[in-house]
């Protein structure tokens, strides 16, 4: 794959760059930041910008505002924690492609930033409308996207602009390369033994994913809710547990494949099960095969965290996808944040990819141990399946 960073771009000072980031940091019900993991990973890129003396004009999205302003999803706090972070203002447009965001684009000063309001606050954004991805263009002489969080999508943003750059004018970013680099050096050449460590809530989400993986890895361990369907499929009773039962057929495909290709695939030995989906639920561990009629799996238990921490033990690569159980509450937290202690313990290549799974890693404070964190849940798992990601291809040097 051929793409240029922005040190192949011939920038010079007073040169204007459109610059599209992926913002769509966690809010609280107060308006405040939980988590600028997102915002710090473009500061490379951003000065980088600034070095140069360029004139950049930040656009990016945040939430789903569904095409019209709301000011629950306004950027102004984004601006507030740039601004912080870069120690130096960052100036805050009221628009996109209104009056007062053309009018501060032309004011800028070299080496000045401006962020353009929420992208999705117009309705062709999410539509790929050329029309609007003409006007954005026109903020930038060059276009760099160092969003991966949403190249997976066919947006204005991030695919449409690019038909207005010749291969000499548009480039990736810093991130945006190095979330391919992790991806693709991971897929393709990675050092053995490879463990991938699937969770999450469904099957549905992630076949695909899981299918590509089954003949790149040597060892695949499956925990969340996804689980109860590769369980029922094995002949268990899961109780009121989460399953697809329209997948299990394909559950039993994937496990036969998974031996077909000698791949060793672990399954959690013991379940926390609760009588009901709350944080004041009546609690107990039992194993697999025994969980009771009317109560529900939420977490992986202490011997299946056991047998997970010894299949990881000898990894020199694991990828992990998707929480072990419903971690947001406390009482079913444990075995996600176990295995994120035993995977930061590892001496291999650690690479963590999803929002929830970052999040998780987060909140168990195993962040810094972790060899890289990405910032697109959506676009890696669409990488992990093989796919190529519009925005991505839409970079490719012709």
């Amino acid at each position: 794959m051929n793409l240029n960073s922005p040190k192949d771009l011939e920038l010079k000072e007073g040169n204007s760059v459109f610059l599209r980031c992926d913002f769509n940091v966690p809010l609280d019900e107060f308006g405040n930041i939980t988590d600028d993991r997102r915002i710090r990973m473009a500061l490379p890129t951003i000065r980088y910008l600034i070095d140069h003396g360029c004139k950049i004009v930040i656009g990016s999205h945040l939430g789903r505002p569904k095409g019209e302003f709301n000011e629950k999803y306004s950027l102004k706090p984004v601006a507030k924690r740039l601004s912080k972070l870069l120690n130096q203002d960052v100036i805050m447009a009221d628009d996109v492609v209104g009056p007062d965001a053309k009018s501060k684009a032309v004011n800028l000063q070299n080496g000045e930033v401006l962020l353009l309001e929420n992208l999705r606050f117009d309705p062709r954004e999410t539509k790929n409308d050329e029309g609007f991805a003409k006007e954005l263009s026109d903020y930038g002489e060059f276009y760099i996207n160092d969003a991966f969080g949403v190249s997976h999508r066919a947006h204005a943003s991030v695919e449409a602009i690019t038909r207005f750059y010749d291969d000499r004018h548009k480039a990736a970013g810093f991130l945006l390369l190095k979330e391919i680099n992790f991806f693709y050096k991971l897929l393709q050449k990675p050092v053995r033994p490879f463990v991938a460590v699937v969770g999450g809530s469904k099957v549905s989400g992630k076949l695909q994913a899981l299918m590509n993986l089954l003949d790149k890895v040597d060892k695949m361990i499956i925990g969340g809710g996804m689980a109860f369907t590769f369980l029922k499929a094995m002949g268990y009773n899961v109780g009121k547990s989460l399953v697809e039962d329209d997948l299990i057929d394909e559950a039993l495909k994937i496990m036969a494949e998974a031996k077909r290709l000698g791949v060793k695939f672990y399954l959690p030995v013991d379940i926390v099960v609760a009588d009901r989906f709350a944080e004041d639920a009546m609690v107990k561990y039992v194993p697999s095969q025994e969980i009771p009629d009317d109560w529900m799996g939420l977490d992986i238990g202490p011997a299946s965290v056991r047998l997970f921490g010894e299949v990881l033990w000898d990894a020199q690569t694991i990828l992990w996808n998707g929480p072990m159980g419903v971690y947001e509450m406390d009482k079913f937290s444990r075995g996600t944040f176990k295995i994120s202690h035993e995977i930061a313990r590892s001496h291999g290549i650690k690479v963590v990819g999803g929002g929830d799974t970052a999040d998780a890693v987060q909140r168990a404070g195993d962040d810094e141990e972790m060899t890289f964190i990405s910032t697109g849940g959506g676009a890696s798992l669409e990488l992990l399946e093989g796919k190529k990601l519009p925005a991505i291809a839409a970079l490719e040097i012709k």
